[in-house]
C-alpha cells in the first residue's frame, strides 16, 4: 500500500467516524425530545384535567404545525408517555435508552415485562448493535430468561449478572435455541453440523457475538494421529479458543473425557502465551442434570455441557421457572 492510499484510507476513517458520531448525536437529541414528550404529556394528564380530547386537540396541532415529524399520532404520544414513566426513576437506564434508536426502545417496551429484562435487551442493543431482526428474534427466543436460568451447575442469585464486566453475552447458556437451522425430525450429527455451518450468522447471533469462527473439523495431531474437532470458535472476550462438540443423543459421561483431551491438545499446540486455557461446550439434544454433576464432580475442566432445542421455547414456561427460582432465592435469602 503506496502512502497515497494510506491517506486516502485516513479520509475514510475520518468520515465515518464523523458520520457514525452525527448518526449518534441525531438519535440522543431524537430520543430526550420523545423522552421530555412523554414527561409532558405525563404531568399535565396526572396533574390537570386533560382527557381524551386534549390529547386530539395535541395530534392535530403537531399535524399542522410539524407535518414533517413522524410518530406524533395518539398511539406514538401515549408511548412517549409510556416510555417516559417506565425509566424516570430508574438511575441506571435512563441514560442507557439514549444509546439505541427509537425502533429498538419502542420494541423492548412493548415485548418485554421487567425493568431487569429491559436493562438485559438494551445492554445488548449497545454492545452487539443489533439489527431490528436480530433483536426481535433475541426477545421471541427468552434470550433473557435462558440466560438468567444460565450457570453452569448452580444458580444461587439470578442478580449476580448484572453489573458484571461480561453482562451482558459471555455467558455460555444451558439451553441454546437453534429453530433457525430448519433440520428435519430425522437427522445425523453431521447433518447439525452442516446446517450450523449454512447458518453461521444465525449461531453466532445465538451463541454471542464475541465468538468468532475459526473452522469446522478442526484437525489436531496427537501421537501421529488426527483428531477432529466438531466447530472451533474463539471468544475475543474470554480470550480464548473455545471447542464445541455436537451429540444429537443425550448427554453421556465418556464425552468428558474425549473434550478435555480436545482442551489439553489445544492448549498445547494453539494457544497463544497472553491467552486463557481453552473451554469447551458439549451441545447435546438433551442432559441429565444429575449425570451431568456427577461427571463433573471430579473434572477440573473449562467444560460446559448445554443443550439445544430446534423449536423456539415458550417463552412463558421461562418466565414461570424464573419466577419459581426467583422465589426460592428469596426465601433462602430470608433463612
Amino acid at each position: 500500500m503506496n502512502d497515497l492510499e494510506l491517506n486516502f484510507n485516513e479520509i475514510i476513517n475520518m468520515v465515518e467516524t464523523r458520520r457514525n458520531n452525527a448518526y449518534k448525536k441525531v438519535n440522543e437529541e431524537l430520543i430526550s425530545l420523545y423522552w421530555d414528550f412523554g414527561r409532558y404529556i405525563s404531568e399535565k394528564v396526572n396533574d390537570s384535567n386533560w382527557g381524551e380530547k386534549i390529547i386530539d386537540k395535541l395530534v392535530d396541532f403537531m399535524k399542522r404545525e410539524y407535518p414533517t415529524m413522524k410518530g406524533f399520532n395518539r398511539a406514538g404520544i401515549y408511548r412517549m408517555k409510556q416510555f417516559y414513566e417506565t425509566y424516570k426513576d430508574n438511575e441506571i437506564v435512563a441514560p442507557l435508552v439514549r444509546q439505541i434508536s427509537w425502533t429498538h426502545n419502542t420494541m423492548i417496551l412493548g415485548a418485554t415485562n421487567s425493568i431487569e429484562e429491559k436493562e438485559f435487551y438494551i445492554r445488548m442493543c449497545i454492545k452487539n448493535n443489533y439489527s431490528k431482526r436480530e433483536l426481535d428474534r433475541q426477545i421471541k427466543s427468552g434470550y433473557f430468561q435462558r440466560y438468567m436460568l444460565s450457570d453452569g451447575k448452580a444458580n444461587p442469585s439470578l442478580t449476580k449478572a448484572v453489573g458484571e464486566e461480561d453482562y451482558p453475552n459471555t455467558k455460555i447458556l444451558d439451553t441454546y435455541s437453534l429453530e433457525f437451522l430448519d433440520l428435519p425430525n430425522e437427522y445425523s450429527e453431521k447433518d447439525l453440523k452442516k446446517a450450523i455451518i449454512s447458518n453461521m450468522k444465525d449461531f453466532v447471533l445465538e451463541i454471542g457475538k464475541d465468538f468468532t469462527f475459526v473452522g469446522e473439523e478442526y484437525r489436531v495431531q496427537v501421537g501421529n494421529q488426527d483428531f477432529y474437532i466438531d466447530l472451533l470458535f474463539y471468544n475475543r472476550a474470554l480470550s480464548c479458543l473455545v471447542a464445541f462438540e455436537l451429540k444429537i443423543g443425550n448427554f453421556q459421561p465418556e464425552y468428558i473425557s474425549k473434550m478435555d483431551f480436545y482442551l489439553e491438545a489445544l492448549d498445547r499446540q494453539e494457544k497463544k502465551e497472553n491467552e486463557n486455557p481453552s473451554v469447551g461446550v458439549i451441545l447435546c439434544s438433551g442432559k441429565n442434570e444429575q449425570i451431568v454433576e456427577y461427571a463433573m464432580s471430579r473434572t477440573i475442566s473449562p467444560t460446559m455441557v448445554s443443550q439445544y432445542t430446534l423449536k423456539l421455547i415458550d417463552k412463558k414456561l421461562l418466565e414461570n421457572k424464573l419466577k419459581e427460582i426467583a422465589e426460592i432465592v428469596g426465601e433462602n435469602n430470608e433463612k
